[in-house]
């Protein structure tokens, strides 16, 4: 059996699908991406929620800041603060980083043909984040096929896929189902700042809490951040 790659952020997102391969019962291989984000401190949780998840880890590096265009990638842009969430006007936000998507599948893909792995699975969704380009169905099935245009799969006729499970839920749903596959969301992040406590005040962070409010259920994160005593 092929191992699968999980494109793992160490988010709310990506750490449910780690999961969600993990009781599909085949190999699987956490693949992280250090591309000069601000919030870092995702990496560092990526790494520790694989462990505990009994998951090997790999992080590749690649550096986006030399791109520029986002919030995440070039200090001199704030992220955006709100007290509740909404989405833009139209087109892509500030926390958007220029195909950022797209170069990290490639890069997963070549990582991932170069270890025999014939699927990569995402966290992509696009119901709560439709703001995103890179997260949507169709952009999906665009990488898919480029992949398979651009890679052993041209001569052997065997397909590769990127298999995104949550792409059309929401993200309460995509936490219920975590929490079914008991998922480890402790030490999971999302906030955009950077830091390991939340600010409760950027889109991702809000996301996540309405998220967790609308499934009923507390944010592992938070539970575990105040029993630690840092909140």
């Amino acid at each position: 059996m092929t191992p699968s790659v999980v494109l793992f952020s160490g988010g709310l997102d990506s750490t449910t699908a780690l999961y969600w391969a993990k009781r599909r019962r085949g190999a699987v291989l956490a693949l992280t991406f250090d591309y000069g984000q601000r919030h870092r401190v995702e990496i560092r949780m990526a790494r520790t929620t694989a462990k505990r998840a009994g998951v090997p880890w790999t992080l590749l590096k690649v550096d986006l800041t030399q791109v520029g265009g986002s919030a995440l990638t070039d200090p001199a842009i704030a992220v955006p603060k709100r007290s509740r969430f909404a989405h833009g006007a139209g087109g892509p936000p500030v926390t958007y980083v220029p195909f950022r998507n797209g170069v990290l599948l490639a890069l997963a893909a070549a990582w991932a043909e170069a270890r025999g792995a014939g699927e990569i699975i995402t966290g992509f969704n696009v119901i709560d984040s439709p703001d995103y380009p890179d997260t949507r169905p169709a952009f999906v099935r665009a990488m898919e096929r480029t992949i398979n245009a651009g890679t052993r799969a041209a001569f052997t006729g065997k397909r590769f896929r990127i298999t995104s499970p949550f792409i059309r839920l929401k993200k309460s749903e995509i936490v219920r189902i975590g929490l079914k596959l008991d998922a480890d969301y402790s030490h999971s992040v999302s906030c955009y700042d950077g830091h390991e406590v939340p600010c409760g005040r950027c889109s991702a962070c809000l996301l996540r809490r309405r998220a967790f409010r609308e499934a009923g259920v507390e944010d592992p994160l938070t539970a575990r951040l105040n029993k630690e005593g840092k909140r």
